[in-house]
């Protein structure tokens, strides 16, 4: 045995001991504090047996912790995740009942109840132990970091690792420019600020752009044009096909799976990560062989489903399954407390964050966001030269609580912690990593499209074709990330099913779908894209009724005269071809939002008609077709300007003076630095002309 090899030896061994004597009081220090448990020896109250005694149980627990365990959440890997983490604190607890039952000498005992407690505490405690006393190690520190994440690779002698450096990129989902400079000025993300060279004596090693998305501003377009080139044929987040007669939802994983497809057979390419590439929490795998929480994976089933696999990765270490479901039930209370505090100092706007929605948020910042670290920390360590990994949390909290709310500060904090260790980590990686933040769009403001008047798009549609108007109206639930995440994690289909998202027995009404702001409005009986006329002879006050609603920014539809055309308040009518000359209703919508509507209109399945919110230039404001006080999905305001961070290394994404415009532009961007590192890269020979909008 080498030297170096003798040595991590006895560094495992002195480290083992040390936990094992710390667990030993830990248990004595509980066994004095809680009535219900108790360890007494089999001779009576002796000090040194009593002690004898815990060492025993202690050792007994971790042999099981480590032996035990992985077995229990591997067997258990078939039944719901989320189900899983909720039994994390009643396995732990059967394992330290059974290890007082099988130690040799002496009668400890503890109530069920106890026995929780007492397993969580001592789980904690000999957790934070072990990652003190190998934090001073670089080598114990990586090994112990990379068994978390479940990374079976061969021990790499130090300076045996890849000479060229790795990329991780981490997606801050639904964190827009403005969002993350104001969140830098206060002092919430501490790292992200030392990128950029805020603070004293702080050297920059990070440059920060805005990039413009598509129309349809959410995650689905975004991300699949960032991982796959393409996000071609993508209206909104949801949206009819006529010539298959399905709704497709982006994070339905049936829905995801086709799109990734779609793009794949256009770009006649994988993806940004088909070379030693890893995707994590991603509603797409972008080529990558690793996966880990990958949705467009998650309709598979069976053992082979990888997506699942990230959860075992995580649990299978006791600690991590403690803290995180800790934490899991501290989330839980804080969003029912911000919730009623929100209520009682009657805050506007505001949306219903009852039911199962803590639960939801929980999954999110806390269980998910914990998952998809570790996995990317295993990743460095095994040294991958590409990793995307998606972090969900802002953008869950600020549908509800509002993209600017305390809630959504809180998260920026936890999150740039979580950069933080991401950044400590790669320090120990067998490769140098550069890190690239950004994120797939922002969040609008503003109060939801039925709060302020009272009815939907659906009810004011049917209004429109002269169609009865239920009385109770049927409200549009959000559809962000983590909603899609949980239901794939629980092994429910995601919005398979529903009746709203399927087209009406009567063949004649209209289905009315939302993504955010954006509004689709589809004939199923219709084969084909109705044009303007079609409609009007149909329905011949649909149209005016939602172009001179107040709460209606521009309306798109077809014209057999002029092709595309977009409709406004008091009779605007600009055919897509003079947008520039005219803008029309589109004019507070900024620059490119005629190239973005010009482009939508080309989709082969872009609805019948296309609706666009009213937006508030001077307050950011829209008006939301969802349930959310946050919303993303159309055109107005910071959804549609997210931020693109990079290191100095790489060169400029774009040129001085040009904007980055669309999610596939950026594709070409993380292409090009991925072969500014000189490694094994994406085969370049087949990638396709960028578009031009």
């Amino acid at each position: 045995m080498s030297g170096a090899r003798w040595r991590r030896l006895v560094s495992a061994l002195w480290r083992s001991v040390a936990v094992w004597a710390v667990s030993t009081v830990t248990m004595l220090a509980l066994a004095g504090i809680l009535p219900d448990f108790r360890i007494q020896s089999a001779d009576g109250d002796s000090a040194t047996q009593i002690a004898v005694t815990a060492a025993l149980g202690a050792g007994a627990f971790g042999v099981l912790s480590s032996v035990v365990w992985p077995l229990l959440v591997r067997a258990l890997l078939l039944v719901p995740a989320l189900v899983l983490g909720l039994l994390v604190f009643f396995l732990n607890g059967s394992l330290l009942w059974l290890a007082l039952r099988i130690i040799p000498s002496g009668e400890s005992e503890a109530a069920p109840e106890t026995a929780v407690v007492v397993a969580a505490v001592m789980s904690a405690v000999a957790s934070a132990t072990g990652g003190a006393l190998a934090v001073r190690d670089d080598d114990a520190y990586r090994r112990r970091l990379y068994r978390l994440s479940d990374r079976r690779r061969a021990e790499l002698e130090p300076g045996s690792g890849p000479s060229t450096p790795g990329v991780v990129f981490l997606q801050l989902d639904g964190v827009g420019h403005d969002v993350l400079l104001e969140a830098v000025g206060r002092g919430l993300m501490p790292t992200v600020a030392a990128w950029l060279g805020d603070g004293e004596g702080a050297r920059t090693t990070h440059r920060l752009i805005p990039w413009r998305t598509d129309w349809s501003s959410q995650t689905g377009a975004s991300q699949l044009g960032i991982l796959h080139g393409s996000n071609h044929d993508i209206p909104a987040f949801r949206w009819y096909e006529k010539d298959t007669r399905e709704v497709m939802v982006c994070n339905r994983p049936t829905s995801a799976a086709e799109l990734q497809r779609r793009a794949v057979a256009r770009t006649g390419d994988g993806g940004l990560l088909t070379m030693d590439g890893a995707s994590r929490g991603n509603l797409f795998s972008g080529g990558a062989d690793q996966l880990a929480l990958v949705l467009s994976v998650a309709a598979r089933r069976g053992r082979e489903n990888r997506s699942r696999a990230g959860y075992f990765a995580y649990f299978s270490d006791p600690a991590n399954a403690v803290r995180t479901a800790m934490s899991f039930v501290a989330e839980v209370g804080r969003e029912i407390g911000e919730s009623t505090w929100a209520r009682l100092k009657k805050r506007r706007p505001r949306v219903g964050r009852g039911g199962l929605y803590p639960f939801i948020r929980a999954f999110a910042t806390v269980i998910e966001r914990d998952v998809v670290v570790t996995a990317v920390i295993g990743d460095m360590l095994a040294g991958r030269s590409s990793i995307y990994a998606d972090l969900v949390a802002y953008d869950e909290v600020a549908h509800h609580s509002g993209p600017r709310s305390r809630d959504t500060e809180k998260v920026l904090a936890r999150l740039d912690r979580s950069l933080a260790l991401i950044a400590q980590v790669a320090e120990h990686a067998p490769r140098a990593y550069r890190i690239v933040l950004l994120s797939d769009h922002g969040q609008s403001p503003g109060e939801t499209f039925r709060t302020r008047y009272g009815l939907g798009l659906g009810e004011l549609v049917r209004a429109g074709c002269g169609l009865p108007v239920p009385r109770k109206a049927r409200r549009t639930h959000s559809g962000a990330e983590a909603r899609a995440a949980v239901r794939a994690a629980l092994r429910r289909p995601v919005e398979e099913g529903r009746e709203e998202y399927r087209p009406s027995s009567r063949h004649s009404e209209p289905l009315v779908l939302a993504s955010g702001n954006l509004g689709l409005v589809s004939f199923p009986d219709v084969p084909h894209r109705m044009s303007r006329e079609e409609i009007d002879a149909r329905h011949p006050a649909l149209l005016t009724t939602l172009a001179n609603h107040p709460g209606v920014g521009f309306v798109l539809v077809r014209s057999e005269e002029h092709g595309g055309l977009v409709l406004g308040a008091n009779g605007a009518e600009i055919p897509l071809d003079e947008l520039d000359e005219n803008p029309g209703p589109l004019a507070d919508f900024g620059p490119g939002a005629a190239d973005a509507v010009r482009r939508t209109h080309a989709f082969p399945h872009t609805a019948d008609i296309m609706v666009n919110s009213w937006y508030d230039p001077q307050e950011g404001e829209v008006l939301a077709f969802e349930e959310q006080i946050g919303s993303h999905g159309g055109l107005g305001g910071a959804q549609g300007r997210p931020f693109l961070m990079s290191p100095l290394t790489f060169s400029a994404p774009v040129e001085d003076g040009e904007e980055l415009v669309g999610a596939e532009q950026v594709h070409h961007v993380l292409r090009r630095w991925l072969r500014e590192c000189d490694g094994p890269q994406v085969p370049v020979e087949t990638e396709p002309e960028r578009r031009v909008a």
